[in-house]
This record gives structure tokens, C-alpha cells and sequence, in this order.
């Protein structure tokens, strides 16, 4: 499957920091349990990507 082919599967995402200072998003579906542990800056250039992606929907949304 690629990034821009629809899916249906269901799945839970939470994120939130830990006790050892990293963030963590936790994935959780199809019997799949996935935390991923990141530094603080790493986390924001994810943010950043996310903001940028969603920007980008939104202009192809326009069309």
C-alpha cells in the first residue's frame, strides 16, 4: 500500500510524553501494538511534516 492509496483499516493513535522526557506515539490496531519513542526536536519536525501534509491536502481538496 502507498502513502496516497485509501485504506480501511481502523486503527487508535495517541501521543503523549513519557516519563524519560521523549514523546511517544502509540498505534494500536489489527492486534498491533507500536509505540514509537522520540527525542523532543524530533518530534516537532514530525509536527512540522504533518502541518505541511495537511496544508498540502487541503490545496489538492480545493481543486
Amino acid at each position: 500500500m502507498g502513502i496516497d492509496k485509501e485504506s480501511d483499516i481502523a486503527a487508535n493513535l495517541q501521543i503523549g510524553p513519557t516519563t524519560l522526557g521523549m514523546v511517544r506515539i502509540y498505534i494500536e490496531g489489527g492486534g498491533v501494538e507500536l509505540p514509537l519513542d522520540f527525542e523532543p526536536d524530533e518530534a516537532r519536525e514530525i509536527a512540522e511534516e504533518i502541518l505541511a501534509a495537511a496544508a498540502r491536502a487541503e490545496t489538492i481538496a480545493r481543486r
